[in-house]
């Protein structure tokens, strides 16, 4: 019978949770623990949606997924079982998902479980599980391709995931300009194969898709700039730190420099205002970019997507790759669509990152954790 986790380990799972990234900084999620049940629920905080920006609400559960995969991570860290299910009450939408945790046994490589006569990872719900709950349950199974043991044997999955914990704390969004040093294509395959393990595809853009998107993000960075109620939006997420000390949105001295010629891929959070003494320098002029895609469009596959961009963020984090995000076109409907890819036409895109190497941008705030968790019997 698992044991209820003691309080420390309890605010350190939520911690790191925390740590991701999601949209405006805005940090839309909460979480329930129940003692009796052993469970971390993750629930959406519609007090902070986007209304303007994200009606949807797609970029909220993208970034609540992100929460979830570094909770993940974090367990696996702490040696705990993690088996999650995604949107357990249906009719609940708030529930995104739910986490048994619980002491995990020494584990056994996937091919192992297999020669003692069954292939259903140690943690992991049945079909039959799954249906009952409405959603997705996830268990120790076989690391995705590229991840090894120092032994040079696969890892298991909660091996890979464990591995990924420095990188929570050390991941940043940077809004700086990157070097012109191309990600090795070795790189590039550990982040498909990372995007992939969680349900996602993820591609590196090239000629002419590449000048296709950056020419969306700069049509899509214009229209918020004529959009009062999305600049609005925009600017109640901003953060200045002289006046303040900010728990959640974006700091004023996170916006980065301004492009000298006016052609990065980042937001500006300055929008249509001015920050005095802020540098302006030039941005590498071919950005690297990647989309990251869905194969469906609803709840599940956004859920689905924040898990798998938080794991290529965490992975490329260790391999010293700096990212940040151009999500402004998939924020307008009549631009998200021609994202896809021009010759299969097929995916959602639910994310753009960009990604090089150069400074690692800087610790945002986030909220403590007694202002998103709740402990029940």
């Amino acid at each position: 019978m698992p044991r209820s986790l003691d309080d420390a380990t309890l605010t350190g799972l939520v911690a790191d949770a925390t740590a991701a990234p999601s949209m405006h900084n805005a940090q839309p999620w909460q979480f329930r623990y129940t003692r009796a049940g052993h469970t971390l629920t993750l629930l959406a905080d519609l007090d902070r949606a986007l209304p303007e920006e994200d009606p949807a609400t797609r970029a909220l559960h993208v970034g609540c997924g992100a929460a979830l995969l570094n909770l993940r991570v974090s367990a696996a860290h702490h040696g705990l079982e993690a088996v999650t299910t995604l949107l357990p009450e249906p009719s609940a939408p708030a529930v995104l998902a739910s986490v048994r945790l619980g002491v995990r046994a020494v584990a056994r490589p996937a091919h192992e479980n297999e020669a003692r006569g069954g292939s259903k990872a140690q943690g992991e719900a049945t079909a039959e599980d799954e249906a009952r709950a409405g959603g997705e349950a996830r268990g120790e199974g076989e690391a995705p391709t590229g991840s090894e043991a120092p032994t040079g044997g696969a890892l298991t999955e909660n091996e890979a995931l464990a591995a990924l914990h420095p990188a929570i704390e050390q991941r940043h969004t940077s809004r700086y300009p990157f070097d012109d040093a191309l990600v090795p294509e070795d790189v590039r395959a550990l982040l498909v194969a990372a995007a992939r393990a969680e349900g996602a595809d993820f591609s590196f853009l090239a000629s002419p898709h590449l000048e296709t998107v950056l020419g969306l993000i700069r049509d899509a960075e214009g229209y918020d700039r004529g959009d009062p109620g999305r600049e609005a939006e925009q600017h109640h997420w901003t953060r200045d730190t002289k006046t303040e000390a900010p728990v959640d949105g974006i700091p004023d001295y996170a916006f980065g420099p301004r492009d000298a010629h006016e052609q990065a891929t980042t937001r500006d959070f300055v929008g249509t205002g001015a920050l005095p003494g802020r540098a302006r320098v030039p941005f590498e002029k071919r950005p690297q970019l990647a989309l990251l895609t869905t194969s469906s469009d609803h709840s599940v596959d956004w859920l689905r997507a924040g898990q798998a961009l938080e794991r290529v963020l965490l992975l490329a984090t260790l391999h010293g790759v700096s990212t940040s995000f151009s999500t402004q076109p998939i924020e307008w409907p009549d631009l998200r669509w021609v994202l896809r890819d021009p010759v299969f036409g097929s995916g959602h895109a639910q994310m753009i990152i960009r990604l090089g190497y150069g400074p690692t941008g800087p610790r945002t705030p986030r909220r403590p954790t007694n202002q998103v968790l709740t402990i029940e019997p």
